[in-house]
């Protein structure tokens, strides 16, 4: 299942039982046959650690975080938007077990309360006696093992097999997804299984939760059994050098690079990077500075913004060079007050916060489908008095209808709407709009008198302090010091929102622990907003 990408897993001594499936012994499963994609015991070292699925995909991605995760699994650090995935994942493989077993007849083998050693039992009983679904399938070959997310009764030529199914929480098969159901294959078919075909189901983003429970269109498969087969030699070889990592006294020597974030985020980056000697002032500071012109730097030894030629610079990048340089701050106050004069009273500042559902909640929604929940609005009169409206809703119903509503008033009829970066909102307003048509008029004026903050930001205002990012959060504490995110308790992001949202609609969740999120939600939203007015009043000035 996608999700967290070490399950437990015992590195040592569970691959030593000897149990029978379907006639074949698991420890003698392996043979010299590499073309029947099986691992010969010769190619082996003889002191094996049982590598699990995910170390041989943590070996993919870098050998040393395969040695680091056996080794040191002490330095791990897994990032809020790593464990926000792993969540994802889980949510998905949940909802599978209710899609491929709608009647509740299947096996879930539950390797953290079971075991290992039973979990291998049970699924070589279910196996050879059984023909209901198995969840968590527990497969080992000397060396390996592996939990298959479904496996399925199925019939080939005429005598009873299983077809297995790898769940992820992704609506494409991404490029890494080949070598983990070619590993899952290969575990699973060495140890004996009768495995008789493979796939892989990830979730259909053009489907509509017809509500009601009803999910059954929510995975969309996509069958890798001849490919696995073809890859059964290579898979072998990653096995044996995976074993021959895992048994190194001290860990690889591996600089760190682009694949400390590929295909995962990897969670020993900060032990990783802890002696590296970064620039004072890195190229990634230049914005929309491309890889292609980064590498060209790197290879004639420029790492640092203040010795890149300025031939290979645009405008933008430029001044953030030059303020970089001279640490001093860039602002036209006379073209950021021109850009914002035609735009009269009342002025009112709008930020919306959005959640997106790998499995939809609300009927007439799509998976990873953007749907508001909060806003905070801020509105100026000429005067000089400022009000704040707010919506938040947290019930667990569908957000948007109210959200809709509560829109359409807080903004009224007349001012410009100001918010950072546009594209986000008018695409928000423009899919409340289709929603629901009685109010399409009404929103579809409110995208009307949408105007960008950024644009006049990137165009007239640059602090050193910003590192070459216009986000609001760089911005604010540049402008405006005596404002923060980081004095906020709890929310002081979109991720953060987004997880503590997801957190609150929980049915689990406390009434005291709802309370607490509503107000820290409030707040940081709150903050976004009164952010604008604080740059609308800096430009105007």
């Amino acid at each position: 299942m996608e999700g967290n990408g070490n399950n437990l897993c015992p590195e040592m001594g569970c691959g030593n039982r000897s149990g029978r499936l379907g006639g074949t012994e698991w420890g003698q499963s392996f043979s010299s046959n590499k073309e029947g994609g099986v691992m010969s015991v010769d190619c082996v070292p003889s002191f094996m650690r049982q590598l699990s699925k995910s170390k041989i995909m943590a070996f993919r991605q870098c050998p040393k975080r395969l040695w680091l995760e056996i080794h040191r699994p002490d330095l791990r650090e897994d990032s809020q938007t790593s464990e926000a995935l792993f969540q994802i994942g889980y949510e998905v493989g949940d909802m599978a077990r209710q899609i491929y077993d709608p009647r509740g007849e299947g096996t879930l083998i539950d390797i953290q309360k079971e075991g290992w050693d039973s979990a291998f039992e049970r699924t070589e009983h279910h196996l050879i006696t059984s023909r209901a679904p198995i969840f968590e399938a527990a497969f080992r070959i000397p060396g390996g093992l592996a939990l298959a997310d479904v496996v399925l009764p199925d019939e080939a030529n005429g005598e009873s097999a299983w077809r297995m199914i790898e769940v992820k929480s992704s609506t494409g098969v991404k490029e890494y997804h080949h070598d983990d159901i070619a590993v899952q294959s290969f575990i699973a078919k060495s140890s004996g299984a009768p495995i008789h075909s493979v796939a892989i189901a990830r979730v259909d983003s053009s489907w509509i939760y017809p509500g009601g429970g009803d999910y059954a269109g929510l995975l969309a498969e996509e069958d890798f059994t001849e490919e696995t087969q073809a890859r059964s030699g290579e898979v072998q070889e990653w096995f044996v050098e995976a074993q021959r990592i895992a048994t190194l006294t001290e860990e690889p020597d591996v600089s760190t690079g682009p694949h400390c974030a590929k295909p995962f985020e990897c969670g020993f980056c900060n032990y990783c990077y802890r002696n590296k000697v970064w620039p004072q002032y890195p190229l990634t500071w230049l914005p929309r500075f491309t890889k292609k012109r980064q590498t060209a730097c790197s290879e004639q030894g420029i790492e640092d913004v203040r010795f890149v030629p300025d031939e290979l610079l645009s405008g933008k990048q430029q001044r953030v060079k030059n303020c970089t340089v001279s640490q001093t701050v860039f602002f036209d106050s006379a073209g950021a007050n021109k850009a914002l004069a035609p735009y009269g009273f009342p002025a009112l500042f709008l930020d919306f916060e959005t959640v997106n559902l790998a499995v939809p909640q609300w009927k007439g929604t799509r998976p990873y489908e953007q749907i508001p929940f909060q806003f905070s609005l801020h509105v100026l009169s000429e005067s000089g008095a400022l009000e704040h409206h707010a919506f938040l809703d947290l019930s667990g119903e569908d957000p948007s209808p109210g959200f809709a509503t509560a829109l359409v008033d807080a903004c009224g009829e007349t001012g410009p709407i100001f918010v950072y970066n546009a594209k986000f909102e008018k695409r928000i307003i423009a899919w409340v709009a289709a929603r629901f048509p009685k109010l399409r008029t009404q929103l579809k004026s409110l995208s009307s008198r949408v105007v960008d903050l950024l644009p006049i930001a990137e165009q007239f205002y640059y602090h050193p302090s910003q590192q070459g990012s216009w986000s609001i959060k760089a911005v604010l504490p540049a402008v405006c010091p005596d404002l923060s995110y980081g004095q906020l308790e709890g929310v002081q992001d979109g991720g953060g929102a987004v997880t503590a949202y997801r957190e609150a609609i929980q049915p689990t969740t406390t009434k005291e622990r709802k309370e607490e999120i509503e107000k820290q939600l409030l707040a940081y939203c709150q903050l976004d907003t009164l952010a604008m007015v604080r740059l609308w009043q800096a430009f105007r000035s």
